[in-house]
C-alpha cells in the first residue's frame, strides 16, 4: 500500500513530469476553459493565455517549460502564420498590395519613431538597447487572426492589408535583428556578411515561389487520390520552409507565412484539405501556443521594484499607442470605417512571436537587461488581451454591418431562398470532380445540401437500381462531409432522364444544375439529343464541366460571354459563381465580351460589393472564336456562357462553339453555362 501511495505521489509531484498526464491536462484546459469563461464573456484566446499563467511555473507550478511543450508551441505559432498565408485572398492582395505596403510602412516606422526616443531619453538606455527595443514595438503577431477567421470577415480588405503588412514589418524587424547579431558575433557588418545575407534570402525566396509551387502541382495532380497524404505534404512544406528561413538568416515564422502563400492557390478555401488544416490548428496546435505564451508570464516581476513597473507600463503604452496611430493613419488615408480601423489595430497590436525572438536574442547577447525582458513579458500579456478584445469587438460590428441591408433587397437576393444545387448522376467516374466543383461554388450561407440525383428506368429492377446507386455514393458523401458540406442522395423513377431531372429540379427548387461535359462520340455536335433534352426541359442555370486535373492546379479563367447575356435572368448568378471560382482557386478572370456586357458586369460587381481580378478584352466575332486561344495555357480554364434557343442572348453560332472547345482545348478544363 505504501509503495502504491509513493508511486501515486511521485506521479502527481509538481511540476508534472509524466508526458501522458501533461498532455491530458493541456487538452482538458483547451476543452474546458473556453466553455467556462464564455459565460463571463471573456474571449477564448485570453482564457487560454490566463490558463497558461495559472498552470505555468510562475503560477501554481503544475507544468514547466520543457521540450515537448516548446515543440507544440512552435507548431502552433507556425500554424498561425501558415493559415494566415493560406487564407489570404491573393486576388484581393494583388489589388491592394500598395495599401499593404503603406500600412506596413506606417506600422513599422511609427512605433519605431516613438519607441526609440522613449527608450533612449526617458528610460536612459544606450543606442543599441534603445534601437533593438524600439524595433520590437514595430513587430506584431497575428494572435487574434483565428477570431476574424471564425467570424467570417477574413476576406475584408482591412484584414487583407493587415496580413499583408505583417510579412513586411516582421521581415524588416527580423532582418534588423540579424544585422545587429551579425555585428555582435562577427565583429562588424562586413561586406561578406551582407553578401551572405542577400544571397541566402534570394535563394530562399526562389525555392518558396518557384520550386515549391512546381512540387505542389505535381503532388496534387499525380497523387490526387491519396487524400490522407495531402495533409502530411502540407505540414512537411510548412516545417521545411520554417527551417530554410532560419538557414537564410530570418525567423521561422516568416518561412511558415511564405509557405502558406506558396500553397495558397493549390488549397481552395472550401476544400476538405483546408478544413483539416484549420481543424487541427484551431483545435490543438494554436491553443497549445497560447497556453505556452501564458506560461512565460511572471506576474511577480510587477512587484520586483519600482523600475520594473515603470518599464513594463512604458513599453506597453508605447506598443499600443504606436499600433493605434498606424491604424488611424491607415484609416484616414484609405477612408476606412471605424470598425475596419479597429480590426487593423486589433490584428496588429498583438505581440508574441517576433517580439520574443528580438528580446530574448538581445537579452542573451547582453544588449538589453532583465527589466526590459520582464517588461516585455508583461507587454505580451497586455497586448494579447487588448488585441483579442479589439479584434472580437470589431469583427462583431463588421458582421452586423454586413447584415444591415434593406429587407426588400434581401428578399430579392439569391441567398434569401437558400441556394440549392442539383448534381444529376450520369457517370460515376466523373462524380468526384463534379462534386468537388459543386462544393467549390456553393454559397456557404445556404444550409441546403448538394443533392445528388439518380434517375432509373421504371421497370421491375427500379428499386434494386436505386439501392445500388445509393450504396456506390457512400464514399462521395464522406468526401463532402470532410468539407462540412451536407450531401443529400435523391432518386427518381422515369423512363426519360431529361424529364426526371427537370421534375426533380422543380421539386428541390434548385438554383443551378451541375453536370459532366457531354461526350461527342465523334459526332458533329457535342450537345447530343439526350443533353439537349435536359437543357431544353429545364429552365434552371446549368453548368457543364470537364477537368482531368485537380481544380486547384489551374492558373486563370478564360471567359467568353455573348452579346446581351446581361439581359438574361441568370446573369447575376453566373457572375457570382465565376467570382467564387476565382476566389477559391486564387486565379484571375480574362473576360472576352462586348463593351456593354463589360459595363453590366462592372456595375453588378459594384452593386454587390464584390471584388474580382477581371481583365476585359473586347470580343464580338464569334465566327472567329479561336482568337481567344492566343495566350491559353494547358492549366487554364476555358469557360463559355452559352444560351438556350429563344433567349435574348442566343445566336446560332453558339451551337458550334462546344465542339471547337473540345477539339482545340482538349487539355484544358472546360465549363459551359446555360443561364436561366
Amino acid at each position: 500500500m505504501n509503495e502504491f501511495l509513493e508511486i501515486l505521489y511521485h506521479e502527481f509531484e509538481l511540476p508534472f513530469s509524466n508526458p501522458v498526464l501533461v498532455f491530458s491536462l493541456i487538452l482538458l484546459i483547451i476543452l474546458v476553459s473556453p466553455v467556462i469563461f464564455k459565460r463571463l464573456n471573456i474571449p477564448g484566446i485570453i482564457m487560454l493565455i490566463i490558463s497558461g499563467i495559472i498552470i505555468g511555473p510562475f503560477g501554481f507550478g503544475l507544468l514547466e517549460q520543457n521540450s515537448a511543450i516548446d515543440l507544440f508551441s512552435k507548431i502552433g505559432l507556425l500554424y498561425i502564420m501558415f493559415i494566415a498565408g493560406l487564407e489570404l485572398d491573393m486576388n484581393q492582395f494583388k489589388v491592394n498590395k500598395n495599401k499593404s505596403f503603406l500600412f506596413g510602412f506606417f506600422t513599422f516606422i511609427i512605433p519605431l519613431a516613438i519607441g526609440f526616443p522613449v527608450c533612449f531619453y526617458l528610460l536612459g538606455y544606450d543606442f543599441n538597447a534603445s534601437f533593438l527595443t524600439a524595433s520590437m514595438f514595430a513587430t506584431h503577431t497575428l494572435i487574434a487572426y483565428p477570431i476574424v477567421s471564425k467570424m467570417g470577415v477574413s476576406k475584408n480588405e482591412a484584414v487583407a492589408i493587415t496580413v499583408g503588412g505583417t510579412i513586411l514589418t516582421d521581415t524588416a524587424v527580423l532582418i534588423i535583428l540579424a544585422v545587429i547579431m551579425g555585428n555582435a558575433q562577427d565583429g562588424g557588418l562586413t561586406l561578406d556578411f551582407w553578401i551572405r545575407l542577400v544571397i541566402s534570402l534570394t535563394i530562399f525566396c526562389l525555392i518558396m515561389f518557384f520550386v515549391v509551387p512546381k512540387i505542389a502541382k505535381w503532388f496534387f495532380t499525380n497523387l490526387e487520390k491519396e487524400k490522407h497524404s495531402h495533409y502530411i505534404f502540407v505540414l512537411t512544406v510548412m516545417f521545411l520552409a520554417a527551417f530554410l528561413a532560419e538557414l537564410a538568416g530570418v525567423e521561422d515564422i516568416i518561412g511558415a507565412f511564405l509557405a502558406g502563400l506558396a500553397l495558397n492557390r493549390f488549397i481552395p478555401h472550401s476544400s476538405a484539405l483546408m478544413n483539416r488544416i484549420e481543424f487541427m490548428g484551431n483545435s490543438l496546435f494554436i491553443p497549445f501556443f497560447l497556453i505556452s505564451v501564458g506560461m512565460m508570464v511572471d506576474i511577480s516581476v510587477i512587484f520586483g521594484g519600482y523600475m520594473a513597473i515603470v518599464i513594463a507600463i512604458t513599453l506597453s503604452v508605447v506598443a499600443i499607442s504606436g499600433k493605434w496611430l498606424a491604424a488611424f493613419f491607415t484609416q484616414y488615408v484609405f477612408k476606412y470605417t471605424a470598425s475596419q480601423r479597429k480590426v487593423i489595430f486589433g490584428l496588429s497590436s498583438g505581440h508574441a512571436a517576433a517580439t520574443l525572438a528580438v528580446i530574448i536574442v538581445g537579452y542573451n547577447a547582453e544588449i538589453i537587461d532583465i527589466n526590459i525582458l520582464n517588461g516585455t513579458i508583461i507587454l505580451i500579456l497586455i497586448t494579447s488581451i487588448v488585441a483579442t478584445l479589439a479584434t472580437e469587438n470589431a469583427s462583431k460590428i463588421m458582421v452586423a454591418e454586413a447584415k444591415d441591408t434593406n429587407p426588400e433587397e434581401i428578399k430579392e437576393s439569391e441567398s434569401y431562398k437558400m441556394e440549392s444545387i442539383l448534381l444529376p448522376l450520369a457517370n460515376m467516374i466523373n462524380l468526384e470532380k463534379l462534386l468537388e466543383f459543386s462544393i467549390l461554388i456553393k454559397d456557404k450561407s445556404s444550409k441546403n445540401p448538394v443533392s445528388i440525383l439518380t434517375v432509373v428506368p421504371n421497370d421491375e429492377e427500379a428499386e434494386l437500381n436505386i439501392a445500388q446507386a445509393k450504396t456506390k455514393l457512400e464514399d462521395f458523401i464522406k468526401q463532402a462531409s470532410a468539407t462540412e458540406t451536407e450531401v443529400n442522395i435523391t432518386s427518381t423513377i422515369d423512363q426519360d432522364v431529361a424529364n426526371g431531372i427537370s421534375r426533380k429540379s422543380k421539386e428541390l427548387i434548385a438554383d443551378l444544375i451541375v453536370m459532366g461535359w457531354p461526350t461527342s462520340s465523334g459526332k458533329a455536335k457535342v450537345i447530343g439529343e439526350k443533353m439537349h433534352g435536359i437543357i431544353e426541359n429545364t429552365t434552371k442555370t446549368i453548368f457543364l464541366c470537364h477537368s482531368d486535373k485537380p481544380w486547384a492546379t489551374h492558373q486563370k479563367i478564360i471567359l467568353a460571354v455573348p452579346e446581351r447575356s446581361q439581359d438574361m435572368e441568370g446573369f447575376e448568378l453566373w457572375v457570382k459563381k465565376v467570382i467564387k471560382i476565382s476566389e477559391e482557386l486564387s486565379v484571375p478572370i480574362i473576360v472576352n465580351c462586348t463593351k456593354k456586357t463589360q459595363a453590366a458586369i462592372e456595375e453588378l460587381t459594384d452593386k454587390l460589393n464584390l471584388k474580382a481580378p477581371f481583365e476585359f478584352k473586347e470580343f464580338s466575332n464569334w465566327e472567329d472564336f479561336l482568337i481567344i486561344s492566343k495566350n491559353v495555357q494547358p492549366e487554364d480554364i476555358i469557360m463559355l456562357i452559352s444560351a438556350r434557343k429563344g433567349s435574348v442572348a442566343y445566336q446560332p453560332v453558339l451551337d458550334t462553339i462546344p465542339l471547337k472547345m473540345e477539339t482545340y482545348f482538349d487539355e484544358n478544363a472546360r465549363i459551359m453555362v446555360f443561364p436561366q
